[in-house]
């Protein structure tokens, strides 16, 4: 009998074994993205900067910085941005960036190259999951180094993408300058759906020459706005911009049909971010 009991034990602790790694296994694919890569990188461009998100814990404090505060960042959003990991952290070969949700209160993260890296054209792309929930407002975007021709938007603005979770299902792109911005109606800018977005990885990226820029969406062509050569009013990318990855809550567009009650969390997973150049 007591053979017979250490054959039992061995195959339950086999067994144990075995669903253990399941789980981790399964725990390490719901963070590293599991589905092909779908790219457009330029002929004739190479790797400039990366951020690949391999190593566990902060993010990379030689590439990133953090925006901190609750000022409403211009747009009325809830969330109070920190620079702590319970909003932002590498684990399993993807940068989280998480809202939570504390009795109402709001905080999440913004991180930023300002100061670290930027660039003046090039084929700049992330490859993200975007979080689902009515409510947030998730972006991949650059903004100008310095305002060589004024505050916003006269130095311009370049939204790479933009999702607000009530329209769950819709990708948005968009360039504002003085004469093309949101508050008079006329900013270069294209929306279409893009199936299943929240549920798996995407890459999202722009082409920026300086001729035009061009928005991409897993590796097709997805908008395209022309240099029309007239003044800084119209086109004013012909200076280094950064690179900004952040998960807002509500705000004057994520916030336009209310936050989800029921929400506690949104992340933002971020595979890497990669720029080339000519």
């Amino acid at each position: 009998m007591s053979g017979m009991h250490i054959v039992r034990d061995s195959a339950r602790i086999a067994f144990m074994a075995i669903v253990l790694f399941a789980a981790v296994v399964l725990s390490s694919c719901a963070e590293k993205p599991a589905e092909p890569i779908v790219s457009a990188v330029p002929e004739g461009y190479s790797l400039v900067w990366s951020d690949e998100f391999d190593s566990d814990g902060a993010p990379n404090p030689d590439k990133w910085d953090y925006s901190v505060g609750g000022n409403g960042w211009g747009n009325g959003e809830l969330q109070v941005y920190t620079n702590t990991r319970e909003n932002s952290f590498v684990k399993g070969g993807a940068l989280n960036i998480t809202a939570l949700n504390d009795k109402g209160s709001w905080t999440s993260a913004r991180l930023k190259t300002l100061y670290k890296a930027d660039w003046t054209y090039g084929y700049i792309e992330a490859r993200a999951r975007i979080p689902e929930g009515v409510g947030t407002w998730p972006a991949i975007w650059m903004m100008p180094r310095g305002d060589i021709y004024g505050n916003w938007p006269r130095s311009g603005e370049i939204d790479i993408m933009e999702h607000v979770g009530f329209d769950p299902e819709v990708i948005h792109t968009t360039a504002h300058t003085l004469a093309y911005y949101h508050k008079i109606g006329t900013q270069k800018t294209m929306s279409a759906k893009v199936k299943g977005v929240t549920k798996g990885y995407h890459t999202y990226a722009v082409r920026w020459e300086p001729d035009y820029i061009e928005w991409y969406v897993d590796g097709k062509a997805f908008f395209r706005f022309e240099n029309e050569k007239k003044t800084f009013a119209e086109w004013p990318f012909d200076h280094p911009f950064y690179l900004i990855l952040n998960v807002a809550i509500g705000g004057s567009w994520g916030g336009t049909k209310g936050i989800d009650p029921k929400l506690k969390k949104a992340t933002m997973l971020v595979d890497y971010v990669r720029v080339y150049q000519k």
